[in-house]
């Protein structure tokens, strides 16, 4: 696989592949110490961790994985790439990997998808990371209620297949005060070269149309993992998932600990990583 994009200075590490339903699941592995596991959101891949997994595989073991369809993975244009099914790979990656003892760090997507595996599998989890993410349906919220007609527009398939309309436009449009430069887009747009590499994308866009009813019962069943220690990393910039989304997580999650980034976006862990890194390292000792 030629990823003539790829930046090697920006994303040193070795790649690693995990066989899955006959797909290639792509996943770093660094640092020795206890685990640390990434699950990354949409339209991005384990390079927004980057950063973060630099500093912390000097005392922990860092494993960020790519969802197939993202990032380095494998991305067939005709395969279920539903919300649950990622969350179902996780399970065979972590069971496979005999992984224990697990910090989770989640971001956007990545929340329902690691918390989903977390609520199923409790003793493997220690503690949580959230960052900028969801865990519940937003069916009644009023910036669902104006997405939604967005989301059933016979024009966004078109979108998001031919435009990159994900990658290209939504991605550097969440970010807050330090915008996302042109040379850092272009690791977020190569793993989406052609129209056939960007179902993955796609699919996480109709999972908000139609798994709301899903992202509830995760919150109704959130007390097996709900008084594990909890960290928040919150942009407050956020236009994508905003502050009272914050809120509601710490109000089911009371053995919580909150740090907000004030002028940071939706992407903390690309647009402020060294506070990202001080505040898990701090919150880790």
């Amino acid at each position: 696989m030629k990823n003539n994009w790829l930046n090697k200075s920006e994303y040193p590490f070795r790649s690693n592949y995990f066989v899955v339903n006959g797909q290639n699941l792509h996943y770093i592995d660094e640092g020795k110490g206890d685990t640390m596991l990434f699950i990354h959101g949409t339209p991005s891949w384990s390079f927004d961790y980057r950063n973060v997994v630099k500093a912390l595989s000097k005392q922990y073991r860092c494993i960020a994985i790519d969802h197939i369809g993202f990032g380095l993975s494998d991305k067939p244009e005709h395969y279920d790439y539903s919300t649950i099914n990622h969350s179902l790979r996780l399970e065979r990656f972590v069971t496979a990997k005999q992984l224990e003892h697990i910090t989770l760090v989640v971001h956007d997507f990545g929340g329902p998808i690691g918390l989903n595996f977390a609520i199923n599998n409790p003793e493997k989890v220690k503690s949580i990371v959230v960052l900028n993410s969801w865990l519940w349906s937003s069916e009644h919220q009023p910036d669902y209620i104006k997405l939604r007609k967005v989301l059933k527009s016979p024009l966004l398939p078109f979108l998001y297949r031919h435009l990159n309309f994900s990658a290209r436009f939504i991605l550097p449009s969440s970010f807050g005060a330090r915008k996302l430069d042109g040379k850092l887009l272009k690791q977020y747009t190569g793993p989406f070269a052609t129209r056939h590499q960007r179902e993955g994308t796609l699919a996480f866009a109709k999972s908000l149309l139609n798994d709301q009813e899903w992202f509830e019962q995760l919150w109704n069943k959130k007390q097996s993992i709900n008084a594990k220690p909890t960290l928040f990393i919150w942009g407050m910039k956020d236009p994508v998932i905003t502050p009272p989304n914050l809120d509601k997580f710490v109000s089911g999650f009371p053995n919580s600990t909150v740090v907000q980034l004030a002028t940071c976006g939706h992407f903390p862990q690309e647009e402020e990583p060294e506070q990202v890194i001080r505040a898990l390292l701090k919150w880790l000792d």
